[in-house]
């Protein structure tokens, strides 16, 4: 089990995303955690978000792209990421897109970060969204086909152990697509991670800076009840979780 004393053992990280956001609710305590320690960090978005609002008056496609830009770049700066690339599919579009491309894409970028740990979604997607199915599955195949041997491929997991608490909350909000989360077992985690004050409010910090995805949530929740339900990430072994294996078979 690898906690946040232990991040610096994961050598360098690839992180590969479906939307700017994902890296941070998913992996910014980590990344910070690992940059601190002195490790590589490189950051792939698939799409620039560009249909991420309720309100596509006032944010138009290519408005909300070029401000979803700006704000990742800001957050992977509170992070202390500074290599980050677009994979430049369309938001909703990565099911549709050529998956030949895009794994060929990863494959280069794999060949030249030389990741020892690379994460990214399960196959399910953890809210079942389609483009998080989707980079998933582009992914695994990039790490099948281009990582190093002993390279390691960590799929985000939502710890079991979140339910009791934060159920209610997320049924409310929306988060998951029916059938989702698949939740993971503590002893199946790779990466457990319960961020310490100090590391939880830098990746409020972070979160806080793409304003156009989080600034009503945050307002609506109170930045202590946002913060406490931001505040663990954990990962599991791709190879360790057979739900997940199962969904990708199918």
């Amino acid at each position: 089990m690898i906690d946040s004393a232990a991040v610096a053992t994961l050598g360098t990280i690839l992180g590969i995303w479906a939307h700017p956001d994902d890296e941070a609710y998913l992996s910014g305590g980590l990344m910070a955690l690992a940059r601190d320690n002195g490790s590589r960090v490189v950051c792939v978005t698939a799409t620039r978000g560009e249909l991420g609002t309720p309100d596509p008056l006032a944010w138009p496609p290519q408005r909300l792209a070029a401000e979803r830009t700006g704000e990742l770049a800001r957050c992977l700066k509170i992070l202390g990421v500074a290599e980050h690339h677009w994979l430049g599919y369309g938001d909703g579009e990565c099911a549709r897109a050529g998956a030949s491309d895009a794994i060929d894409q990863l494959c280069g970028l794999i060949d030249r970060v030389r990741p020892d740990t690379v994460l990214t979604f399960g196959p399910d997607g953890i809210t079942g969204h389609p483009d998080h199915q989707t980079v998933s599955a582009w992914t695994t195949t990039a790490f099948e086909r281009a990582a190093a041997p002993g390279a390691r491929l960590l799929y985000s997991a939502v710890a079991e152990r979140r339910v009791p608490r934060w159920q209610e909350l997320d049924e409310s909000l929306g988060v998951y697509l029916p059938g989702h989360p698949i939740t993971t077992p503590t002893d199946r985690l790779t990466v457990d991670l319960e961020l310490d004050r100090d590391m939880v409010t830098r990746k409020v910090r972070a979160l806080a800076a793409q304003t156009t995805q989080t600034a009503g949530l945050i307002a609506a929740m109170g930045i202590d009840r946002y913060t406490a339900w931001v505040g663990d990430e954990s990962f599991a072994e791709a190879a360790a979780c057979p739900a997940l294996t199962t969904l990708a078979a199918g």
